[in-house]
């Protein structure tokens, strides 16, 4: 490392089997009586969302409940949800759900204390007071937006979609991770945003700008992550996978905002705009091919991968440990039903050429261990067509 490196995680994290009876805990450590909550609305009718309500019920807490929240939601959504927020005169936020869930609930707790649009504060410690305590359960293992210090809002005036990052205001102030909150996601859902958590802990351990701790961070997460997949996949109500999982997206979501991603996510975010796919099936179908092309970069990270990942590397070379961590990634992406080219998802050759200049001209080089050119990009994409 050449110059000083940061890591800062400024969040309370409650995990394990009943871990939601720490909802009383938090509202008392916020001296609340009045909470907007944020939630996905397959969540409304849950057993998940029943046992807070009737907790925060039998406290004499005061909601209000927004829903109806979007994918890559908008700068309108924020601004209905922000209204909720201010009619209640709300003290602190829960956010139920996943990451948009999240990125909404954080925008309103910023514009609770900070006042006029979310457009104001896009970029980076744009903002100054502290936002109202924010209390997340991540009912995906995925984002790891809990933890992160960013948050995407959606301008659909502009068409374009705007980060808003702080490292010390961004994070919530309590995360709870129980495995009753995703024991009802579906299967296509659980593999899609476990493929996401994944590419955040492996892109963020191979990053330019990784940092030992970073690293320790890194390495369990894709031991956990690639060793519960699979059962949590199988079986959603498998508890210890699930924990495992959600341990997992938390521990990347510690690291990446850090560290920076890599051509996994640059290539994956054009290809779900144009083929207005999921941000996790985005990355899941870039991530073999952009892994074999990063590997002669990093052969001993890739290495240290093999090992976490559970490969027999026991007389290997460092180079072939080194590609027995990418086809363990093919492996992976292939058991949990992941399509193996982009045509499959509805990709025409003639996108091909226009998604690489969009991804050669989005600045990854500063994060990605193996520089890429234009040239570089329209070959990767290629291959994974």
């Amino acid at each position: 490392m050449n110059v000083p490196s940061l890591y800062a995680c400024p969040t309370k994290i409650y995990m394990g089997r009943n871990a939601l009876g720490k909802i009383e805990d938090a509202i008392q450590e916020f001296a609340c009586d009045r909470l907007f909550i944020a939630i996905d609305d397959a969540l409304l009718k849950s057993a998940l969302f029943e046992r807070i309500t009737t907790l925060l019920n039998s406290k004499g807490i005061a909601f209000e409940v927004f829903s109806g929240i979007e994918p890559d939601p908008s700068a309108n959504t924020v601004a209905r949800a922000f209204d909720v927020a201010q009619k209640l005169d709300a003290q602190a936020v829960l956010a139920i759900g996943g990451g948009s869930t999240m990125d909404v609930a954080k925008a309103v707790a910023i514009l609770a204390t900070n006042g006029g649009r979310i457009h104001d504060y896009e970029g980076i410690d744009k903002f100054k007071r502290r936002p109202l305590p924010r209390i997340a359960i991540p009912t995906t293992a995925g984002t790891g937006s809990e933890v992160s210090g960013s948050c995407v809002i959606t301008d659909t005036e502009q068409n374009r979609k705007m980060s808003i990052r702080h490292a010390l205001f961004n994070p919530a102030d309590i995360a709870i991770l129980d495995p009753l909150a995703v024991s009802t996601v579906p299967a296509h859902v659980a593999a899609h945003s476990g493929i996401d958590a994944f590419v955040h802990a492996f892109e963020s351990y191979i990053s330019l700008q990784a940092n030992p701790i970073t690293d320790a961070l890194n390495l369990y997460a894709i031991e956990l992550l690639s060793r519960n997949l699979r059962p949590f996949v199988a079986q959603r109500t498998n508890e210890d996978a699930a924990l495992a999982m959600l341990c997992g997206s938390t521990l990347a979501g510690m690291t990446f905002g850090i560290t920076g991603l890599g051509n996994v996510h640059c290539m994956a975010r054009f290809v779900g705009t144009e083929l207005h796919l999921s941000h996790g099936l985005s990355n899941a179908l870039c991530l073999p091919t952009v892994a074999e092309f990063n590997l002669a970069a990093s052969p001993a990270r890739f290495a240290r991968i093999a090992l976490a990942m559970g490969c027999n590397v026991q007389g290997r070379t460092e180079l072939e440990a080194a590609r027995d961590a990418v086809q363990a990634i093919r492996d992976l992406c292939m058991d949990l039903g992941i399509p193996p080219t982009l045509r499959e998802v509805g990709a025409k050759e003639e996108m091909l050429e226009p998604l690489a200049r969009l991804a050669a001209d989005a600045g990854y080089n500063r994060w990605n261990p193996r520089h890429t050119t234009f040239n570089d990009f329209l070959r990767l994409f290629r291959q994974a067509y």
